[in-house]
């Protein structure tokens, strides 16, 4: 597999530094990508880069992957438009051990000499002093070729303006690349379009310091094709962390995804090979409304991350909200599934002690509830058959609801109508 056109069909490459390819071509190169320790868990937006390192590795090549525990610290300008908040020490190692586990989950760390490597830049940080840094690293990068750089240039011409350690970032992830050449021969940095800028004044360091050859490849930015920015809900980030970002939100978030942008991402988060994408395509073009591209995407993604029994799950969990699945579905979902599963549906909390007496329906779905605005229009909708509590439809005006119909001991499901859900908690 030759890795750079595996990135070029894909529509993935953005830049690539003259000699890259040719390097790439001649035997097992050592690569690296940076991810940043802002969290204790990935987000999809990481997905890109880490489908990189996953083609990178599958083509040969020996696979890096940077975690930041110094450059955490400083916080990358690039692409911001204000200076963050600085992480402790301690949260940045408990972030680490987060976003290390799961990046085990994708790269192959234990297959021979391409076997994948995990480094920390804190490592060879945390013993380089101040004045040592500034000899041996500054001196090398001039202010006028740090000052070009554009990430540099739109913060100090805005409002904000940059700090001294956010002006510094480039030399210190700089320096990483050096340190990486230099102790682990590795020839090639990756990374997002957005990082060219950082990832060539490390290849410059390489050259100027020690007259070294190193290398740069940058990837696409993934962005919607209505031009919103890619990862993001009105929820917030979708993450690769399960206490996050449910497996059924994350399986819904790409099942979701516009036919356009299914086309592009089905390339570039999936490991599916030419043949097996175009036929999915062509099965999309002759029947849309079955979302072929996008429930192979969704299925792809979700098992290659929360594995295939979280998988079913969703499906299940989609089919209960959508289809005929009955609610006997709910026993097998923890507290934290059901509140998952009924994220942005209305609930609504009751008196265990007032269930246990029993509760007339009317009553449970207009006083103790606001399922419906008042009696009338609850026993209206009822002597018309258009409600259920827990999928079954409610007989009569006069029925009676106790403990003895709670989901999980805890829970009832109300519906107006077949798509209008209602959470009942009982405490």
């Amino acid at each position: 597999m030759n890795f750079v056109e595996e990135l070029r069909w894909r529509g993935i490459l953005h830049d690539i530094m003259p000699g890259t390819e040719e390097l790439l071509n001649k035997g097992m190169v050592s690569g690296y990508i940076g991810f940043d320790p802002t969290a204790d868990s990935l987000h999809v937006g990481s997905l890109a880069q880490i489908m990189t390192l996953i083609h990178f590795q599958l083509a040969g090549h020996k696979p890096f992957a940077l975690v930041g525990g110094a450059t955490g610290m400083v916080g990358d300008p690039s692409g911001k438009s204000a200076e963050r908040n600085l992480l402790s020490e301690e949260a940045l190692q408990h972030n680490l051990q987060g976003i290390k586990g799961q990046l085990e989950k994708f790269l192959n760390f234990d297959c021979g000499a391409n076997s994948a490597q995990m480094v920390n830049n804190y490592d060879w940080f945390k013993e380089f002093t101040f004045l040592n840094f500034i000899r041996d690293v500054g001196k090398h990068i001039t202010v006028n070729y740090m000052m070009a750089k554009d990430s540099v240039k739109n913060r100090i011409s805005g409002d904000t303006g940059m700090s001294f350690t956010e002006f510094t970032y480039q030399l210190v992830q700089g320096y990483d690349f050096y340190y990486l050449w230099k102790n682990h021969n590795c020839a090639l940095q990756m990374g997002g379009s957005d990082q060219w800028g950082n990832i060539v004044t490390g290849t410059e360091l390489i050259r100027r310091k020690d007259a070294g050859d190193a290398y740069a490849l940058t990837t696409q930015l993934i962005k919607k094709s209505d031009g919103s920015k890619f990862g993001k809900t009105e929820g917030g980030n979708i993450w690769l962390d399960a206490e996050k970002t449910s497996p059924y939100k994350f399986y819904q978030f790409w099942l979701n995804t516009s036919d356009d942008d299914a086309k592009t991402y089905i390339r570039i988060f999936t490991l599916f090979n030419k043949e097996i994408i175009e036929a999915l395509e062509a099965e999309q073009d002759a029947a849309p409304h079955l979302r072929t591209l996008q429930k192979a995407l969704a299925k792809d993604i979700t098992i290659r991350v929360h594995g295939e029994a979280e998988y079913e799950k969703a499906i299940k969990s989609s089919e209960f909200l959508f289809g005929n699945t009955g609610i006997e579905f709910l026993n097998e979902l923890s507290d934290a599934e059901v509140l998952a599963l009924f994220d942005g549906v209305p609930n609504h909390t009751i008196r265990l002690a007032d269930l246990e007496e029993g509760i007339n329906i009317a009553d449970l779905l207009a006083v103790h509830t606001s399922v419906f605005p008042s009696k009338g229009e609850a026993k209206k909708m009822i002597q018309a058959g258009g409600a259920s509590i827990n999928k079954v439809k409610i007989a009569t005006v006069d029925d009676i609801y106790n403990i003895d119909t709670l989901i999980n001991s805890k829970y009832l499901v109300a519906q107006k109508g077949k798509k209008n859900y209602f959470l009942i908690i009982a405490e």
